[in-house]
């Protein structure tokens, strides 16, 4: 098995990660996945995508003592059929997570710090955050690698139809650290402001953010 990370972060929310080390077969015999579901990953084209549903599925056998029935809302957000507890999932090539909570919607986004975030700096940050942005290239990468999944991450929460990033989804300047905290802001579409707090960490060359109620 390959669960890389399991933390509690309050009384009833919980995050995991799952490092993506086993065979496609391997992951078969870990995840416990119902027939439906695995006959819908079948048709995936790609093998890491499906390694990638796979192991999400055996992290969540990892973490529930009985089997979990997993679908999703028709704008994607995922829940559990047979629970009522709260879910948001999130992956790369190498890692899974997901994040658990028994009382309020939370949202967890994983990157891997090398791919290009040159885009985000246009596509989802305001004036503000443009203007924090670090002059040093590699630095400034991690830094919108930070702010995309940041607000990435509220965004599942918030599970919202067409929201605006760099309007609607303000976060505070930060110092980049192996981990830390986030301040932010969604900005509802009647003029609500609702501040969140957020948590980060980065390992393997990933970073991690996520957004929980405390």
């Amino acid at each position: 098995m390959a669960l890389y990370l399991s933390k509690e972060l309050n009384d009833y929310t919980r995050l995991a990660v799952w490092q993506i080390t086993e065979t496609e077969e391997e992951l078969k015999a870990l995840s416990s996945t119902p027939s439906d579901e695995m006959e819908e990953i079948s048709y995936i084209k790609s093998e890491s995508l499906r390694k990638q549903r796979l192991a999400v599925r055996a992290l969540l056998n990892e973490l529930f003592e009985d089997k979990v029935y997993l679908a999703h809302h028709d704008n994607g957000k995922p829940y559990i059929e047979n629970s009522s507890i709260n879910i948001s999932i999130t992956h790369t090539d190498k890692y899974v997570a997901v994040i658990l909570d028994d009382q309020d919607e939370v949202g967890i986004d994983i990157e891997s710090l090398d791919r290009d975030f040159s885009v985000v700096e246009k596509k989802a940050l305001s004036e503000d955050e443009i203007d924090d942005l670090d002059d040093d290239k590699e630095e400034k990468n991690e830094q919108l690698a930070l702010y995309w999944c940041a607000k990435e991450a509220i965004f599942k929460k918030m599970s919202q139809y067409h929201v605006d990033f760099a309007e609607q989804i303000e976060v505070e300047r930060f110092h980049m650290k192996g981990e830390g905290e986030l301040e932010a802001t969604f900005i509802h579409k009647d003029g609500y402001e609702e501040e969140l707090d957020l948590g980060y960490m980065t390992f393997d060359r990933h970073i991690l953010v996520w957004v929980a109620e405390e």
